[in-house]
């Protein structure tokens, strides 16, 4: 027999707001209406998990508790309607003794279906594929454990050796590489063909007599777009 829920386990789920608002007949309340011995343990771990999405929101502890309970169907592959009538059994009673059309409350069901908080507690519920099958990972590393002691095929032990060592291979240190080279454009381009040009001008005019070191030394570079560089 599972304990029921108490007091400090629901204000300790519950955001700092609404933790003044549990008290003795709130959850006893709630443990009446969580009184299903085969689907108990699966709501109350559900109402304590997912209790911050209260935070999203104004919502009535109540209402939590039925959206839990719902969510909590719908995750056991109940369809909308077959979920909603075992969390609210009297009010389905109610409508179908009120001659509710079947497809007006199908309506009703949609419309609770797509409703705030009931979405905030199905996007708590899509755990990651590699956490759901944490025991499976760990079952078959155990048996390449198993098959790399004692196998006796030496190809099978080498195997299930290679197989740990990649599965259990610690995290790689990432190096970063800072790239301080100059991506080349037109304009770099440009300058270096115009700089090999007058260094070849200067040093024909220099070996010819026209000009001397110093007036080199103190000539301009004219690029194409017509932008002059002093050197």
């Amino acid at each position: 027999m599972v304990d029921a829920l108490t007091i400090d386990q629901f204000k300790q789920a519950l955001p700092a707001t609404l933790k003044k608002s549990v008290n003795p007949s709130l959850i006893a309340e709630i443990n009446n209406k969580l009184s299903d011995p085969d689907m108990y343990e699966t709501y109350r771990e559900n109402l304590l998990g997912y209790a911050h999405v209260m935070k999203e929101g104004k919502f009535k502890v109540s209402n939590y508790i039925d959206a839990v309970k719902y969510v909590s169907f719908k995750l056991m592959g109940k369809t909308n309607i077959d979920a909603f009538s075992l969390t609210f059994p009297d009010k389905i009673k109610r409508w179908q003794n009120q001659g509710l059309a079947s497809k007006d409350i199908a309506s009703y069901v949609t419309a609770y279906n797509k409703s705030k908080l009931v979405n905030l507690i199905y996007e708590q519920t899509l755990t990651p594929f590699w956490v759901l099958n944490q025991d499976v990972y760990q079952k078959a590393i155990n048996t390449q454990l198993e098959l790399m002691q004692s196998a006796n095929s030496e190809k099978v032990r080498s195997d299930a050796a290679n197989s740990i060592l990649t599965h259990l291979k610690p995290p790689e240190t990432r190096k970063i590489e800072l790239d301080i080279g100059v991506k080349e454009d037109s304009a770099i381009n440009a300058l270096r063909d115009a700089t090999a040009k007058l260094a070849e001008q200067q040093m024909e005019a220099i070996r010819s007599g026209k000009q001397n070191a110093q007036e080199v030394a103190h000539s301009s570079l004219l690029i194409e777009e017509g932008e002059v560089v002093d050197e």
